[in-house]
């Protein structure tokens, strides 16, 4: 039952998907308080359980319930049941994950909707936003996402997962998605580019299409990804960098999804992260991540090979923030546009 209101959630409801995800052993939940939230395509409510007295296991005291509408996106921005795979599916066998814990969640192609019973970490994690990035973070960050990206790996990975890489027609949509965003942005913001950036603008997206296309003739360094790694989907510790949690996996339909991992992190460290403190941690960054690759017998997915892959990822990122302007100037001005000055200087310091 996917559950799209709050009317249907009760103690008897939530008793059954504690004891069903073994959360919950014996007894019941007697009752519950709640407060509400919404984001961009969804509805939350952050609940405060109590127990009847004789209730033993684990016994969640606080959970977070995501219920959302994948039939509030316009007809080219729709997406699925992504993200109830990521909890119950994609990396339930996977150590060590980034993820929070999942107790209950369903997706419902007819309904399109879906909801998902987590952890609620806001006592003790903010979103990574609200903190400035650290190299203790910076690796936390590439442990996890090479945990990710080691499940799916490469052509026999990214077979297991029941999927396959993009085709050409595919990486072309991605790209011609954010692609009516620069004359936009060139109409008006051009003042805020150096002035060689409108060439490396258009440059962009121009070129880089067939070098990432050609890039998928080999499967070695692809993987299921994230794809939306920003500041405002990883949950940091208030105090230190772990443990970390990665969150929201809504891709559109015109999204990548089986791609090289090295998106995820250029996608984290360029389009956020201040220039200076890009260019101080991304080095490190990398060779942790390819470490972590390394441990868990990736070893033939060389150095040379991942920071190749970095620097192919890197003007994608313009992309991302073109995308935001592809309907006329979005008026996010302070979220886009220093998403492009950031990734543009990355073009400059890398290709």
């Amino acid at each position: 039952m996917v559950i799209s209101s709050m009317d249907q959630v009760h103690s008897e409801w939530l008793t059954a998907v504690l004891r069903k995800s073994g959360a919950l052993m014996t007894g019941s939940v007697a009752s519950f308080e709640l407060g509400t939230g919404q984001g961009n395509w969804s509805e939350s409510a952050n609940l405060r359980l109590t127990y009847a007295a004789a209730a033993r296991g684990a016994r969640p005291e606080r959970l977070f319930l995501k219920m959302v509408d994948t039939g509030a996106s316009s007809a080219d921005e729709h997406f699925g049941g992504s993200e109830v795979d990521y909890y119950l599916r994609d990396y339930v066998d996977v150590p060590d994950a980034p993820l929070l814990r999942c107790y209950d969640g369903a997706f419902s192609a007819e309904l399109e909707r879906y909801h998902l019973l987590l952890d609620d970490v806001s006592e003790t994690h903010v979103e990574a936003a609200q903190k400035e990035p650290t190299l203790a973070y910076g690796l936390a960050l590439a442990d996890g996402l090479a945990i990710l990206h080691a499940r799916w790996w490469g052509a026999a990975g990214v077979a297991e997962a029941g999927t396959s890489m993009h085709d050409a027609a595919h990486i072309q949509r991605f790209v011609d998605i954010a692609a009516p965003g620069v004359e936009h942005i060139l109409g008006q913001f051009a003042a805020e580019l150096k002035p060689h950036w409108p060439d490396l603008l258009r440059e962009v997206f121009a070129n880089n299409p067939a070098a990432i296309m050609a890039r998928t003739g080999d499967a070695n360094g692809f993987s299921l990804i994230h794809g939306d790694v920003g500041q405002h989907n990883v949950l940091v510790p208030r105090h230190g960098a772990r443990p970390l949690y990665i969150i929201d996996r809504q891709p559109f339909n015109w999204s990548l999804t089986t791609w090289l991992g090295a998106y995820d992190l250029a996608y984290a460290m360029v389009l956020d992260w201040d220039v200076e403190e890009r260019r101080a941690l991304e080095i490190p960054v990398l060779q942790r991540y390819h470490a972590r690759l390394v441990d868990s017998a990736m070893a033939d997915y060389s150095w040379e090979r991942l920071f190749a892959d970095y620097r192919l990822c890197v003007p994608m990122c313009v992309y991302i923030a073109t995308e935001y302007c592809r309907g006329g100037i979005n008026r996010r001005v302070d979220v886009w546009l220093p998403m492009l000055q950031r990734a543009l200087q990355a073009c400059d310091d890398w290709l």
